[in-house]
């Protein structure tokens, strides 16, 4: 699905035909470790659930003949804000391993959880960065306002999570998506997380959490498809109320 000229969606990765980079935003490797410590107990099968999901995705991409250039990680790799825990360890080390088999060149943007990710990345010879500049296009977490927006038409972020709550069949179901609308005159494009085990923060109900997004109501929203794993237009966002 096209969001935008020469963007793409592709499931939950967002794809730069030009640039032959892709996108993802906000794993929170770890989750499920947070929570079996506040005595909430999940299986810990999110870091195997990743991979398969993004297999599907480099597989989408190579039956396209598309090329991956470049991974860029837009923040919040990991969960926990003030410590490194041992799951999250292993499963950042993990990752990095599997973007490395994927694509030359692997950017990771510094999330507000990712306060003590240096060690890791440290360790894998990666620099951790707060925005990446790819031509005209800025990609930043979105935790804090852009700096210099000189030359930028679009800016993509993460941070927000968005997500849709539509009633079907009598039932309400959330949804993971994209949002695309503007900021300063610029295209923004606000992508979901990769975190599989919530589907994100209710764009309808809930508080923002971006200081860039005020009003996203006249933004246009894209409907990720979790059983089909297709990205589908939904029109605008004022328009699911």
């Amino acid at each position: 699905m096209q969001l935008v000229t020469g963007i793409e969606a592709i499931d939950l990765g967002l794809y730069l035909v030009k640039h032959q980079t892709l996108i993802f935003s906000d794993f929170h490797l770890g989750f499920e470790e947070s929570l079996n410590r506040q005595g909430v107990f999940v299986p810990r099968m999110h870091y195997k659930d990743i991979v398969a999901r993004l297999d599907l995705i480099f597989l989408a991409l190579k039956e396209q003949k598309k090329i991956v250039k470049t991974v860029v990680l837009t923040g919040d790799l990991k969960h926990a804000f003030g410590s490194i825990q041992r799951q999250e360890w292993k499963d950042i080390l993990n990752i990095v391993d599997y973007f490395h088999k994927h694509a030359p060149e692997l950017v990771l943007i510094k999330g507000n959880h990712d306060a003590v990710l240096a060690p890791v990345a440290n360790k894998k010879g990666i620099t951790l960065v707060s925005n990446y500049r790819i031509s005209d296009i800025l990609v930043i977490h979105g935790d804090v306002l852009p700096a210099e927006l000189d030359g930028v038409k679009t800016i993509i972020m993460g941070h927000e999570h968005p997500a849709i709550s539509l009633r079907a069949a009598g039932r309400i179901e959330r949804y993971k998506c994209y949002i695309v609308g503007t900021y300063k005159r610029r295209t923004l494009i606000v992508q979901p997380s990769f975190n599989l085990l919530v589907e994100g923060s209710d764009l309808l109900q809930e508080r923002l959490l971006s200081p860039l997004l005020t009003d996203v109501s006249s933004f246009n929203t894209f409907i990720v498809d979790e059983k089909q794993k297709e990205v589908l237009a939904f029109g605008k966002v004022k328009g699911l109320k």
